[in-house]
């Protein structure tokens, strides 16, 4: 397939398009939807032939015998990522924003505090707050032009009150790719303040070339009694829709207190999202997300370019992910000025950093998974609104 094919989403339901303009006041035809964090692209052929079949099949029914799809979990993770997960530590959730409420639910009590890196992915915060539990924002520390961990900060914020630990990593926004040294930092914080350690890594397979993503499980393997590993294919292949994501737990104490929680919110398999993910992992998949990934990389650097050539504007430069994080400190500007010109100069919807928690604000995320043209167009649209600090 050619990632360059524009496709048409409107009216489609989707939240990314169809709810630009009552949430951004941008129309049809005039709005580029650059918020929302799937991609504009078409899931490998793979994974629609899956659903060709279910669909010429034609009875949609409970799923069952999850041996296939273990298999193919099992032989992704090992040949992409160099951890084999067993076969009994894998539930699956219905996404991994589920998942993490799961976590939340299993592993702290009322009252209790999670940790999150901020500025880091909101619904992170959302879940957390409506469990009743408190948010402990614990800010990444910028250091030339990126993020880096600061533990002698967070250890000093720390009060004992804290159940666990939300890693997100690659981390989302900003697309950083956490080193293995920063993985055993994490694991060495969670150790020190008995903390259950939740590694979000939806992001791990969307790298760019030269980059290499490190699964927490093998940086850190000494901490497997408090590691929850969180993985899935939604964003990986563009089918969040599917609501299906994985937890997987090695630990036998830890799995079972979360199986307790999944069998007490009735939580079964969504069938779509099973058949759709056992396909995806695959040797076609993973063909797919290489050409993914350096396309991907190609509008990275065209976006970079572009609005790095705005005085005072910077974007961080991604190594994974699809979502830029940009910086508009250095035009002197309110973040309601900078709002103001993205959204109704550009026309562009975008995210507020200031939803991503502690150290957001003068950020916008963008999301680049478009085809090329669009990224030229809104890199084009930038400048312009933008103009008179050229």
């Amino acid at each position: 397939m050619s990632f360059d094919t524009p496709i048409n989403r409107f009216g489609t339901h989707s939240v990314k398009w169809d709810m630009m303009q009552p949430l951004y006041g941008l129309p049809r035809g005039e709005g580029i939807a650059m918020w929302v964090a799937d991609m504009d692209f078409r899931p490998p052929q793979v994974v629609q032939d899956a659903l060709q079949t279910m669909l010429d099949h034609g009875v949609y029914g409970y799923f069952g015998d999850d041996a296939a799809y273990l298999d193919a979990i099992q032989w992704w993770m090992t040949n992409r990522h160099g951890w084999t997960p067993e076969r009994e530590a894998i539930f699956t959730t219905h996404g991994l924003v589920n998942g993490t409420a799961m976590c939340v639910e299993a592993f702290t009590k009322p009252g209790q505090a999670v940790v999150v890196m901020t500025p880091v992915y909101h619904a992170f915060a959302r879940v957390i707050k409506a469990a009743g539990r408190h948010v402990v924002e614990c800010q990444l520390a910028e250091q030339d032009g990126g993020y880096v961990m600061d533990f002698d900060a967070w250890d000093a914020q720390m009060t004992g009150n804290e159940a666990m630990l939300i890693l997100c990593s690659p981390h989302n926004p900003c697309g950083r790719v956490w080193t293995e040294a920063e993985l055993i930092g994490v694991a060495e914080f969670c150790r020190r303040h008995d903390l259950v350690l939740v590694s979000d890594e939806i992001h791990h397979d969307l790298v760019m070339p030269g980059n290499t993503h490190h699964a927490m499980a093998k940086a850190a393997p000494a901490i497997a009694d408090r590691l929850v590993m969180m993985t899935a294919t939604t964003k990986t292949f563009n089918i969040a829709g599917a609501h299906s994501g994985n937890v997987i737990i090695a630990d036998p104490a830890l799995r079972a207190r979360f199986a307790d929680r999944m069998n007490a919110f009735g939580i079964s398999p969504n069938s779509f999202g099973m058949h759709m993910a056992t396909a995806a992992y695959s040797p076609a998949g993973a063909v797919w997300v290489d050409d993914l990934c350096r396309y991907l990389d190609g509008n990275r650097q065209v976006f970079d370019a572009g609005v790095n050539a705005i005085p005072g504007v910077s974007s961080m430069r991604l190594q994974a992910t699809y979502l830029a994080w940009v910086e508009f400190r250095g035009t002197g500007m309110t973040v309601a000025e900078v709002s103001d010109r993205v959204q109704r100069g550009a026309r562009i919807a975008t995210n507020l950093g200031g939803s991503f928690g502690q150290g957001g604000d003068n950020f916008l995320r963008f999301n680049l998974a478009m085809p090329r043209a669009q990224i030229v167009e809104a890199v084009e649209r930038l400048q312009a609104a933008f103009a008179d600090l050229q």
